[in-house]
């Protein structure tokens, strides 16, 4: 009687002394984790709060040697020039015209070669399937050359000139974007149950009705966050391409848009 209430007594002690570690070890991890979570935020937003606060400054308090992270006479002028500029409203209407006709394009083909890869299961799919993701593996810069002399030789062959034209961006940015979303939606359509397909197809629905009336709602995330993906690169890539255009029409004018 004595032995066993003894080692009731010590369960006790023990069962609270390992509860109260585990609290506690649960809790040094929400702190660090809110640590590290402060730093990225702190890491990440500086460069856009240096440039809002860059931008209202006149050239001579940022050239002046003064403290950067305060505005002493703050203007709106850079903004003025910016928006009243017709070099620079062209550019941006055609990098919002290139970035959604990439995304619809992006995603409409993404999509369509995901869910063939991934539910259509032909001979090849998964070769294929890997083969995508190590097209994207390949760096951009490597394309530039091929690209030129594609540009070239199909100008030889039909006399259409493909260089020194925004609308051929729209073709272009698909080859960066495809291949990462593809891969994405590979993943997305892979994780539901097959069982959802296969009822469907005994039910008598066709593979396109599988694909917008079950895939696409269940994949929703997916899709949203490769559409954030294809916008983000062809958004980054025409501001790139207009802000290097705008600064040679600058120093050309002598500054005057």
């Amino acid at each position: 009687m004595t032995s066993a209430t003894t080692t009731t007594d010590l369960a006790g002690p023990r069962r609270a002394f390992r509860t109260g570690s585990m609290s506690r070890g649960r809790k040094r991890a929400l702190y660090w984790s809110y640590f590290f979570l402060v730093v990225f935020v702190i890491f990440f937003l500086t460069p856009p709060l240096y440039m809002l606060i860059t931008s209202l400054k006149s050239s001579a308090e940022i050239g002046a040697v003064t403290n950067p992270w305060w505005v002493y006479h703050p203007t709106l002028e850079n903004y003025g020039a910016l928006l009243g500029s017709a070099q620079f409203l062209t550019f941006f209407k055609n990098s919002v015209v290139v970035s959604v006709c990439v995304v619809g394009l992006s995603m409409v083909v993404a999509v369509l070669a995901a869910f063939s890869l991934a539910r259509m299961g032909f001979w090849g799919s998964a070769t294929l399937a890997t083969g995508v993701f190590l097209t994207y593996l390949i760096p951009d810069t490597l394309l530039f050359i091929p690209l030129f002399k594609i540009f070239a030789w199909f100008h030889d062959v039909t006399g259409i000139e493909l260089i020194n034209h925004w609308w051929v961006l729209i073709l272009l940015y698909p080859t960066l974007t495809v291949p990462f979303c593809t891969w994405i939606m590979i993943g997305y359509f892979a994780s539901i149950p097959k069982e959802l397909d296969e009822a469907a197809l005994i039910d008598g629905a066709t593979y396109f009705q599988l694909l917008t009336r079950i895939f696409i709602p269940v994949a929703l995330p997916g899709i949203i966050a490769a559409t954030i993906f294809a916008f983000t690169v062809s958004w980054a890539n025409c501001r790139r391409v207009s802000s290097r255009r705008l600064s040679r029409v600058m120093y050309s004018t002598g500054g005057r848009s």
